[in-house]
């Protein structure tokens, strides 16, 4: 097949790093992924290498070229999408530590890590007006708060620190040598306030001052960035020559602005089926991105700001372009549910069962729940947890409760330890993370916001069960990208912009962006059962407060 031009999108996730190459009508002709190294070294500290980082990248781009078949010439452009973690170098730009093991590999503090809740509750304490613009709390999975526990407890490295970086950016300033934050990383994760304009005009010295980290003020915001712009605008002169021979492409390709992982998903699945026509802006306002993961981020994009107690934003130009975006999220969503099934004592019979017949082990629990279903004759396989309640906070809460020092229940425990006790606390464990969902929705919803459509992509929405409980749980139509990779497929659509074939990220996202598989909600008996579920939900959390009141 001859290709005249693609596009390249790379994706740092959590434990990897992924790379794939897309057509300018958003069909995918090849990737490859390459695992990152992580450390977790005591509880709430989670560490990782920007080499090593590095490498994963430059790995997956040579393996994603060889199974596409195209020449690195034709690749006409390049995004980086990654997680929001926090990355520091010295002045020669080299790791420095920011580990209490001192060893300079060990130079990105994780989005997860959560070492800086202190210092997140004293932000707090200030409600300072910038706070307003990250739905009234600030999170320690933001930079401010792991920026001021550097200062507090390693010192050296904070004066060494020439640059802090967002990890999209230090992707981008690795690949082009040019030192550009992005407007989704600073907006979101930073405090820079996007409607004051670009290129440091949206830095507040008072907050940063009144926080504790006046220095950064008087430095002019330097090690922070002083140049912020849009993503997908091409930077400077492209990949360097070094860059190049590390990636196996050509020197010069251009390289956008960069975005978060999540906000990739965004804008690889908000624009599906829509056109550049006039009602997509009203369309957006009635659609919720579902970034399904190790966590999960749910986004929505609209014309004016919402301001939304416990959920992030509203953030300026944050995902699409002049478009205010807000930001729910779940701390622990994937990663619950795998704690779940590992710490099961039935895990063992059910791996060595999966080792035996070659399926994994979510298809045989859910393979056992349609057994399950089917001998209790039940119409839904949702109605096997009747008895058994989750509270999914067990990373805390990051949206709406904004709360991280929250932690999870479960109610209705038997002395079973089977497969079949294994499968339910599995499927208990789904419908929590919905709730989440819904209780996110239902907040969003009373500000102004319109969703009755999910439009997911990541991990989870690759088994049937989670998709069918967010679906009916929500009470919203579920939509697939025909693109299943759509992160990847969002962090190409930086790289169309970033070399000139789309004018704009909205215009990349909707001609890139198509439709696939909906589930609809059911609208049987199984709404009144989930509406009962939902209130146990809620009324777990009054709970769990009270018994923590009732603790101090």
């Amino acid at each position: 097949m001859k290709v005249e031009k693609v596009f390249l999108g790379i994706d740092v996730g959590t434990g990897s790093a992924r790379a794939g190459i897309f057509t300018a009508a958003g069909k995918m002709l090849g990737s490859a992924n390459h695992p990152i190294q992580i450390w977790k070294l005591a509880p709430d500290f989670v560490e990782q290498s920007s080499e090593d980082i590095w490498h994963a990248c430059c790995k997956s781009v040579h393996k994603a070229l060889k199974l596409s078949g195209v020449r690195p010439d034709v690749v006409r452009g390049i995004g980086f999408d990654a997680t929001c973690s926090l990355v520091v170098l010295d002045a020669d730009n080299r790791p420095l530590s920011v580990s209490l093991t001192g060893k300079a590999e060990q130079n990105v503090i994780v989005w997860m890590d959560h070492r800086a809740i202190s210092q997140a509750e004293k932000i707090n304490r200030m409600r300072h007006v910038v706070l307003r613009y990250v739905g009234g709390v600030i999170s320690p999975e933001m930079q401010a708060p792991k920026l001021l526990w550097l200062k507090e407890n390693l010192p050296a490295s904070w004066k060494r620190a020439a640059r802090f970086l967002d990890l999209p950016d230090y992707l981008t300033f690795r690949a082009t040598g040019n030192d550009t934050r992005s407007l989704c990383t600073t907006v979101c994760k930073w405090n820079y306030l996007g409607h004051r304009g670009l290129n440091g005009k949206g830095w507040d010295a008072g907050y940063f001052r009144k926080i504790g980290m006046g220095d950064l003020a008087e430095e002019k915001f330097r090690r922070l960035g002083q140049r912020i712009r849009p993503m997908g605008e091409k930077l400077g002169e492209g990949l360097t020559e070094k860059s190049a021979r590390e990636m196996g492409l050509s020197a010069g390709t251009p390289v956008g602005v960069s975005i978060i992982d999540a906000h990739a998903g965004g804008l690889g699945v908000l624009g599906a089926s829509l056109t550049m026509e006039k009602g997509v802006r009203a369309a957006l306002n009635t659609r919720l991105a579902l970034i399904d993961g190790t966590s999960s981020c749910l986004m929505a994009a609209s014309e004016m700001p919402r301001f939304i107690q416990g959920v992030w934003g509203p953030y300026f130009s944050a995902m699409i372009p002049d478009f205010w975006l807000t930001e729910g999220g779940q701390s622990a969503t994937g990663a619950l549910i795998d704690h779940t099934m590992h710490s099961h004592p039935a895990i063992h019979e059910l791996q060595e069962i999966s080792n035996k017949t070659g399926e994994t082990i979510y298809g045989l629990l859910n393979r056992r729940l349609e057994e399950l279903r089917r001998k209790n004759k039940f119409t839904h396989l949702s109605e096997l947890s009747r008895n058994l309640h989750i509270q999914p906070d067990f990373h805390g809460n990051r949206s709406p409760r904004a709360n991280p020092s929250l932690r999870g229940m479960i109610s209705g425990l038997s002395l079973s330890v089977s497969l079949d006790d294994l499968a339910i606390q599995y499927l208990a464990t789904i419908q929590a993370v919905a709730y989440g969902t819904r209780h996110i929705i239902e907040t969003m919803n009373g500000k102004g916001y319109a969703i009755k459509t999910l439009m997911a992509c990541g991990g989870g929405t690759k088994n049937p069960v989670f998709l069918r409980e967010q679906a009916d749980i929500t009470g919203c139509d579920l939509i697939l990208p025909k693109e299943p990779e759509a992160v990847l497929l969002g962090a190409a659509t930086l790289g169309s912009v970033a070399g000139g074939v789309h004018t704009s990220v909205l215009e990349a996202m909707c001609r890139m962006g198509r439709p696939g598989m909906r589930i609809a909600p059911h609208s049987d008996h199984i709404v009144e059962y989930h509406d009962k579920k939902y209130r146990v939900f809620h009324a777990m959390h009054k709970n769990f407060l009270y018994y923590q009141k009732m603790m101090q």
